[in-house]
């Protein structure tokens, strides 16, 4: 088993994201998992990310906030314990059109195991 403490969790940049602040709390670590990696972020009022796609699946699950995704032709918020699944190469765009902070877990695999 591998831990890691919230304190310890490491700070990263995600490409083509404003006004938000993440945390890597799973992966790319000796021991860590081999498939996927976990994130944790936080985007203020008016942050978000995209438009934009990957070759990654990414799944989002929102802790506290609601936060507008947009994909496929289709716009939806989620809330707290809501989740979404992107696929591989969707172009999304996301948006905290709120005035709390929106905390979101992100998993997404290694861009090497695609």
């Amino acid at each position: 088993m591998i831990v890691k403490r919230f304190h310890d969790a490491a700070p990263y940049s995600a490409p083509n994201h404003s006004e938000c602040k993440s945390l890597r709390l799973q992966g790319f670590e000796q021991g860590g998992p081999e498939t996927f990696w976990t994130g944790l972020s936080h985007f203020l009022p008016g942050g978000g990310a995209g438009p934009d796609s990957s070759p990654l699946e990414k799944v989002y699950v929102i802790l506290a906030g609601r936060l507008t995704v947009q994909a496929s032709d289709q716009e939806i918020v989620l809330g707290p314990f809501d989740s979404c699944t992107i696929p591989a190469n969707e172009e999304r765009r996301i948006v905290n059109n709120g005035n709390d902070v929106v905390t979101m877990i992100v998993v997404m695999p290694y861009p090497e195991k695609v």
